[in-house]
């Protein structure tokens, strides 16, 4: 496996979770918004990995796994920071629904794509 720089930038994010934790839980007034800008340049690099994979012609894989695992990972991560902070059922049960419903919807595709592949083998 080569790294190209949308792998790079993938990976990038999946550092910048812990940093994100880290910054969030830092005993400052400025913590909050600086989890914020961290998530934010998170973000930023899902939006540039996906756009110079495809300028670039440098999809991969690799790429193809790690990039929607980054966004999952990192979306649970802010759900569950964000329901420890306010404790209310209100904010955890629309919480737990998202990442419930994200590893459901991920177990299916991974399901249905080794159900394609048998199929096609098959025939």
């Amino acid at each position: 496996m080569r790294l190209n720089i949308p792998n790079i930038l993938s990976l990038l994010r999946l550092f910048l979770i812990p940093v994100f934790v880290v910054v969030f839980y830092l005993p400052y007034g400025w913590g909050p918004f600086a989890a914020a800008m961290v998530f934010w340049i998170a973000g930023f690099t899902d939006w540039l990995d996906g756009m110079l994979a495809r300028k670039l012609g440098q999809t991969s894989r690799f790429g193809a796994f790690i990039d929607p695992v980054a966004d999952k990972v990192l979306v649970a991560t802010a759900l569950i920071l964000i329901t420890d902070h306010y404790h209310s059922l209100w904010i955890t049960i629309p919480a737990v629904t998202m990442i419930a419903r994200e590893i459901i919807i991920s177990a299916l595709r991974e399901w249905m794509a080794e159900i394609g592949k048998r199929a096609s083998v098959a025939v």
